[in-house]
């Protein structure tokens, strides 16, 4: 197949059906579980992983992060609840209301944008975002009762079908005393809202604050729904931290070997001659780079899989090729490298590259690149690429 030839990334649905079932199994029956599937599935393929969610997990509700990526997932035939976690210009408020949109709504005078932008007889479905520390969307205020007085204001707009209310735990993955008080605080402030609006007879549907990092780490019995995200593609919340359940990761990268050469003691390597080679070796250039979403910052430092054993990078990765450190190890042309995934008794974690350079293994994966095309596996056969 063509898309072999160079670089891909397989993504294994076997893997997201564990990660899925093994999470509901830990909440309980008790809280619904919405898959975030924003960012493409965090680099992972919406095309091919929502459908599957839906129609073979059951899955009925998913949240993105905009409305280009609800409208996709509408195009993609999903007919179930899709929630917009981010903001949406007002102005597409009709639009929203045509694709049966759950629209996240900030605070007070956004609620009113919106509802200008609705024709007679439209009712656009919300969830109301409370700002109970992440400071970054949502109600925002050290007052219970001023927060309460802008939801009963949004709950008495005709024009708005209040089904939600929720909030962002912002360290939730951290096993930090004061993190940890600090997150059960901010449940406490988002559930002290719903028994003030309680105390002026109004009843929210739905009640959520669970994120994939506060299902495993803090209490669930409170939220309605759990934003299952990273989880979902196998990846820890904070790879320092341990989960109470065995995770599958759904994404491994490979590309090609394009040459095997042999160099002398001396030689310079890639961009800028910052790797000279400190004795005979042999080199081995593999067909990703940087413009594939494999990071320049691995630049001497990453690793790759070959036949089984591990080979560093040399020198600078560029663009669309890098070269690493073959010395010993029996390769050849067109042999297949890992860059993410595993190869015989070895693996190679999206996590352990983002230690490498500083970041997080959510932003690996989300910035391999559309260029690399997502060869999609269930039941261990390749049934299409994407």
């Amino acid at each position: 197949m063509d898309y072999l030839k160079r670089a891909w990334a397989e993504i294994h649905l076997d893997a997201i059906a564990h990660n899925y079932k093994a999470y509901k199994e830990l909440i309980g029956d008790g809280t619904e579980i919405m898959c975030v599937v924003k960012a493409d599935c965090y680099g992972h393929c919406d095309r091919a992983i929502v459908p599957y969610l839906e129609n073979e997990l059951g899955v009925r509700k998913f949240a993105v992060s905009n409305i280009e990526e609800a409208q996709r997932l509408r195009d993609s035939g999903v007919k179930g609840d899709i929630l917009i976690l981010g903001y949406t210009p007002p102005e597409a408020a009709r639009r929203l209301f045509e694709l049966d949109i759950i629209q996240a709504v900030t605070e007070l005078p956004y609620a009113k944008e919106l509802c200008g932008f609705l024709g007679d007889g439209e009712k656009l479905r919300v969830h109301v975002a409370i700002d109970t520390g992440m400071t970054r969307i949502g109600i925002h205020s050290e007052s219970i009762d001023e927060i309460a007085s802008d939801m009963l204001s949004i709950l008495s707009m005709p024009a708005l079908s209040v089904e939600g209310m929720f909030t962002h735990l912002c360290v939730a993955d951290s096993d930090d005393e004061g993190d940890v008080e600090y997150t059960k605080a901010q449940i406490e402030k988002l559930m002290s809202v719903v028994d003030k609006l309680k105390e002026r007879g109004q009843t929210i549907p739905c009640v959520h604050y669970l994120n994939s990092a506060a299902g495993v780490y803090h209490d669930r019995t409170r939220s309605d729904l759990a934003r299952l995200g990273i989880i979902l593609y196998g990846l820890m919340p904070n790879a320092s931290l341990p989960v109470p359940i065995k995770l599958e990761s759904a994404l491994s990268l490979k590309a090609r070997v394009a040459q095997v050469k042999e160099i002398k003691a001396g030689e310079c390597v890639s961009y800028g001659r910052t790797f000279v080679a400190p004795r005979d070796m042999k080199l081995a250039t593999i067909a990703i780079g940087y413009a594939d979403g494999y990071s320049r910052l691995l630049s001497g430092k990453g690793e790759i899989l070959i036949n089984g054993k591990r080979a560093k990078i040399a020198g600078r990765v560029c663009m669309d090729q890098l070269m690493c450190d073959v010395t010993g190890i029996d390769v050849k042309a067109n042999d297949i490298a890992t860059l993410i995934g595993k190869d015989g008794d070895d693996c190679i974690t999206a996590d352990e590259l983002a230690a490498i350079y500083g970041t997080i293994g959510y932003e690996v994966v989300c910035g391999i690149s559309k260029r690399v095309p997502r060869v999609i596996i269930k039941d261990g056969v390749e049934i299409t690429a994407l």
